[in-house]
């Protein structure tokens, strides 16, 4: 199914007023990506293209990831009108979507032209109901959790999508092409190509590119068959694949695939494959309640005690140890 794009993506040269809510929590990546590209919009086009109010709930400012703390002008305003409303959530978020916030957002919703939820800002989106029926993404690691949370929507692994007004973005990086496809498709291919010279950022993607468990960089530049192998991995991380089967998928023996693993990346396939099944299950430890058996299954172990052994032996404590305190 084709997603239907808002009329704010279309030629026009009018400026637009973007309110930009960001809670504590969020990445300073996601807000970076999020208002550089409009400033630098304005900056190469010699015009004001954009422009932009940053507000928290409070009005305090809100404290990023890394500790950097963002200014606001303001508290969030359900009743305020603008062209776009742009949600940056991050940890804490799906807390938040719990409270009256949700009833003040789809009050909001009427007076914008387009609405965005920026990585767990699609939570926030979800939970007062502005998915419904809509095709979304949000960031790969919470993928699982937010296609079971809303059923209603059509869950997909896109950087970012656009569905009539609504949009959602799975990171920053997602965002800034999600910026970069605004200006492109508002103001111009020109004003585009300069404001991602501004960045250097010559890798930009399309919406329907999917979010990688892995980001390679530049190893497809390394060895295309390495790449390859790697998105088989993570293709198969429910019910691997056997080593045997990866190299003859990507057109090699096994032990050329060795060879190419442990020149690039310094270890072998196998581990490789299996540290990355362990990264999926630490994060499914961390940060859901699901029963070990459960992410065992989930993460190819053929029982939750085969699964305990090798958790600690590759983390040195068992998987319990790393369940939040309540």
């Amino acid at each position: 199914m084709k997603t239907e794009l808002s009329a704010i993506f279309r030629p026009d040269a009018a400026p637009l007023a973007v309110t930009v809510l960001v809670f504590s929590g969020a990445s300073l990546m996601c807000v970076a990506s999020t208002i550089d590209p409009m400033r630098a919009a304005n900056r190469v086009s010699g015009s004001t293209l954009f422009t932009w109010r940053i507000v928290t709930l409070d009005g305090t400012p809100a404290i990023t990831t890394c500790g950097l703390p963002i200014a606001a002008s303001g508290c969030f305003d359900a009743s305020e009108k603008a062209d776009m409303l742009l949600i940056i959530g991050g940890f804490g978020t799906s807390d938040i979507a719990r409270t009256t916030f949700t009833a003040n957002l789809r009050r909001a919703a009427h007076h914008y032209r387009l609405i965005g939820g920026i990585e767990a800002g699609s939570w926030l989106l979800g939970r007062a109901g502005l998915l419904s029926g809509r095709q979304a993404t949000t960031h790969w690691e919470d993928m699982e959790e937010f296609t079971l949370e809303f059923p209603e929507a059509d869950i997909r692994p896109d950087r970012y999508v656009i569905d009539g007004p609504v949009f959602t973005s799975g990171g920053a990086s997602p965002t800034f092409d999600l910026m970069l496809h605004l200006i492109r498709s508002r103001y111009g291919m020109s004003v585009a190509l300069d404001v991602a010279s501004v960045f250097i950022y010559d890798e930009a993607h399309a919406s329907s590119d999917a979010q990688p468990l892995v980001s390679l960089g530049r190893l497809h530049g390394v060895h295309p068959k390495l790449a390859s192998a790697i998105r088989l991995m993570e293709g198969h991380i429910e019910a691997p694949l056997t080593i045997d089967a990866i190299a003859r998928r990507c057109g090699l023996g096994t032990r050329a695939l060795e060879k190419i693993f442990i020149k690039a990346v310094g270890e072998g396939p196998g581990r490789y494959y299996l540290r990355l099944r362990l990264k999926v299950a630490r994060r499914l430890v961390m940060d859901t309640r699901a029963p070990l058996a459960d992410i065992a299954t989930r993460t190819g172990f053929s029982s939750a005690a085969a699964f305990t052994r090798t958790f600690r032996n590759f983390e040195g404590r068992p998987p319990s140890a790393f369940r939040p305190t309540q």
